[in-house]
């Protein structure tokens, strides 16, 4: 197969990149690439340390899926030996370490996960386990890895910097993490590697020991962080700010309507293959209406892992709830895709359950406590109707509808 013209890959591959090391380097890489007809073998290493991944981590897929979709092969490095070191990055504290079986467990949640945005066509991807070079290792080995790196340098890592100067402790294990990374890239013999901003240390100590083991150093391609739904704080599943790859289109679409205005450019050059001209035109409030842009923005979200249809269904449903009034009845959408929540038994009684046993049933709250704040909000409703009273015992029947807030819905299954 042939590959596009280098200034024409240049132009996709650069958008939305943070800093790149360095632009001609992956221009040489392109140009070598194009006349000996060879894919270029783009890393991503991936530490399993939780099962869900959000759209902050597509931000990086997404890139790799364009290097994809030129011809290239990324190769996804699943971190399960490197994930019980730990990496801290971003962290002010050090990462617990995880068990085998948790590290493949999250393995396994992350490549089906991945592979929606990825293509994971055998020619087009492949996915190794550092384990498989790593685990080897002698302490020899480990020893003579850990002289490439001196303590000095070590430290012009801004995470280490930081705890160090807070005199927070770090551990020596930790110092051998990114050693670890790097050694990853010698043994695939990485072209490329992609991260976000805090994985650039890591990523540039891959191409010292690439010069060290006699290889070309491979490019690094950074990509920004994603700033959460608040608009303030990093996308992070801990801050509650995230939407999942595994939400449904009508969550999806509910969480961007909810992103305030000044973020919108960013996801859609981030999150999607909008074209720049576009986007300005979408992002202008002299050309485009705020909303209209920003129902564009969710539904191009949605229909990117789910379909253009049940985003197209996802948008009907938001519209219905938040901009049309109540008029006949409570006025009330339900999504299609409405889990069902079977009450049991021993919770009813004369066909009435109290709302608090009834809204921790439903997995509303986290606690008893959380359940009695959300009733008092007003962030309650059954049938569409809001529900005040935390003690009252209410009358249900199969097919009800409980809701909290204005995206989360259940229907009761009654015994």
């Amino acid at each position: 197969m042939g590959f596009p013209e280098v200034g024409k890959q240049l132009e996709v591959l650069l958008a939305g990149c943070e800093q790149v090391y360095s632009v001609d380097e992956l221009a040489a890489k392109l140009e070598a690439s194009r006349k000996q007809n060879r894919p270029l073998r783009l890393k991503l290493g991936l530490d399993p340390t939780a099962p869900d991944i959000h759209l902050g981590h597509t931000v990086v897929l997404g890139k790799l899926r364009q290097f994809q979709d030129l011809g290239h092969k990324a190769v996804l490095i699943i971190g399960d030996y490197t994930a019980m070191v730990g990496d801290p990055s971003e962290k002010s504290k050090t990462r617990p370490m995880l068990t085998a079986e948790q590290v493949e467990a999250n393995a396994q949640s992350y490549l089906s996960q991945a592979g929606k945005v990825l293509d994971t066509s055998p020619e087009r991807l492949e996915i190794r386990r550092n384990s498989e070079w790593l685990d080897p290792l002698t302490l020899a080995d480990a020893l003579k890895l850990a002289s490439k790196m001196t303590v000095a340098r070590m430290l012009e890592r801004d995470t280490f910097e930081r705890r160090f100067k807070a005199g927070i402790e770090i551990y020596i294990h930790e110092f051998l993490y990114p050693l670890l990374q790097g050694r990853d890239s010698v043994a695939i013999k990485s072209d490329l590697e992609l991260g976000g901003t805090d994985q650039t240390f890591n990523n540039l100590v891959g191409r010292d020991l690439q010069r060290d083991a006699g290889q070309e150093p491979q490019v690094v391609m950074i990509m920004p962080i994603l700033v959460g739904l608040d608009g303030v704080e990093k996308m992070s599943k801990s801050l509650g700010n995230c939407i999942g790859v595994l939400e449904s289109a009508h969550d999806m679409f509910g969480k961007t309507m909810s992103l305030p205005d000044s973020c919108m450019s960013n996801y859609f050059e981030l999150l999607t293959r909008v074209p720049k001209e576009e986007i300005s035109q979408l992002c202008d409030p002299a050309r485009t209406h705020p909303m209209d842009a920003k129902k564009r923005l969710a539904w191009t979200i949605a229909g990117a892992f789910h379909s253009d249809e049940a985003a197209g269904r996802a948008r009907q449903e938001w519209e219905q709830i938040h901009q049309k009034s109540a008029g006949a009845g409570s006025g009330m959408v339900v999504p299609e895709d409405t889990p069902k929540v079977s009450l049991v038994a021993d919770l009813m009684q004369d066909g009435r359950v109290r709302l608090l046993d009834l809204v921790m049933e439903c997995g509303f709250a986290a606690s008893r406590g959380e359940g009695r704040r959300l009733i008092a909000e007003n962030g309650v409703r059954l049938n569409g109707k809001v529900m005040a009273d935390a003690n009252e015992p209410v009358a249900v029947q199969n097919g009800d509808v409980l809701q909290r807030g204005k995206r989360r819905f259940v229907r009761l299954e009654v015994p």
